[in-house]
């Protein structure tokens, strides 16, 4: 009998969707754990951790607590909260579910940039306190423009990018990506532009949005220098990782009038951090901010039917592996092998 944990699921009511993919009279349990941190003892015998919270950190101390887990699965896309090499030293793969949500971050992403740049926001705050919005005066909000006159700049082509960068295509703007990864000649199919480097996307597009995994390589990748090679008057849109933005460096952009606004799905610190000065003059609805920062709560991801397709796709890679051995998604697969497992015939 398989025995899943389930870390802080995103549902209140019983695994029923879990149960269509992992029938009785194999276990299920589910461990709400909050804030306080994981530890395999509160589940001895587990053969499978789902993590469905990036706030829990799976560290090699963690680990150590596991005795019997043969894989974990990562309830959702992002994973640098979890130590790669260590479960890859203990021969346990991990595993995400990249093919869920890509729809709806793709459209988040496009909503936060028409919540801006058609001044959908501002207008909905002003309309709660002012009579004047009505007139054609009041009208100019900072961020407000013609979107088929915009370039709209992708980084990162993945699933996610490639979804944005086509909805941005049909608003008739200009899309331009940049992704040292993609291989040379995909973006032809597609009726893309490549730009090798990052420093001349940021030169060239009006509008910026992150769709890229958050690594060493990315952290603070949009900070103080990235910001100042972007176009006066750009637009920063995040729906990937809240790491890869240097906030202060986005707030003294957007206070000097450098950067003209940003949509957030995501932050560097979640929940949200008031006493940050950006956040805290957002809360504030201080006036040199209206209009140019729409932030929301990670919800990029969700509707009804992602958050159904993400715990079907993580108890999948579960009953993939256990028995069948099956890796679905590991993300650590290099790790492993490196490490004398999963070495092909």
């Amino acid at each position: 009998m398989t025995h899943v944990v389930l870390i802080d699921p995103q549902f209140a009511e019983h695994p029923d969707v879990e149960r269509e993919v992992l029938p009785e009279p194999h276990r299920i349990e589910v461990v709400r754990l909050g804030d306080n941190p994981v530890d395999g003892r509160l589940f001895p015998g587990a053969d499978a951790v789902v993590n469905c919270r990036s706030r829990h950190k799976l560290t090699a101390a963690v680990l150590d607590t596991f005795e019997s887990v043969k894989i974990i699965v990562q309830s959702g896309v992002g994973y640098d909260h979890i130590d790669l090499d260590a479960c890859a030293r203990r021969g346990l793969p991990v595993c995400n579910t990249p093919d869920y949500g890509t729809m709806e971050v793709a459209d988040h992403a496009l909503g936060l940039t028409l919540a801006l740049c058609r001044g959908i926001a501002a207008y909905d705050q002003r309309l709660h306190v002012r009579d004047d919005a009505w007139q054609t005066l009041a009208l100019p909000v900072p961020p407000l423009r013609r979107l088929r006159t915009q370039t709209f700049g992708v980084i990162g082509l993945g699933r996610i990018g490639t979804a944005t960068a086509l909805r941005a295509r049909a608003f008739n703007m200009r899309v331009v990506f940049h992704d040292p990864y993609l291989p040379p000649g995909a973006e032809l199919g597609l009726g893309l532009e490549r730009v090798a480097r990052l420093e001349d996307l940021l030169a060239e597009a009006d509008i910026v949005s992150l769709h890229c995994p958050l690594s060493p390589e990315t952290v603070r990748m949009i900070d103080a220098d990235a910001l100042a090679r972007m176009r006066p008057g750009a637009v920063l849109i995040n729906t990937a990782r809240g790491g890869l933005i240097d906030l202060d460096a986005v707030a003294d952009a957007l206070r000097s009038g450098h950067l003209c606004a940003a949509g957030l799905d995501v932050l560097p610190v979640e929940p949200l951090d008031r006493s940050h000065p950006l956040i805290a003059a957002w809360t504030r609805n201080e006036p040199w901010l209206e209009g140019r920062l729409v932030l929301t709560p990670h919800a990029a991801f969700y509707s009804p039917e992602s958050l159904r397709d993400i715990r079907r796709l993580a108890m999948q890679a579960v009953v993939d592996y256990l028995p069948h051995g099956r890796l679905r998604s590991c993300v650590n697969l290099k790790q492993l092998q490196a490490n004398g497992f999963f070495q092909n015939p």
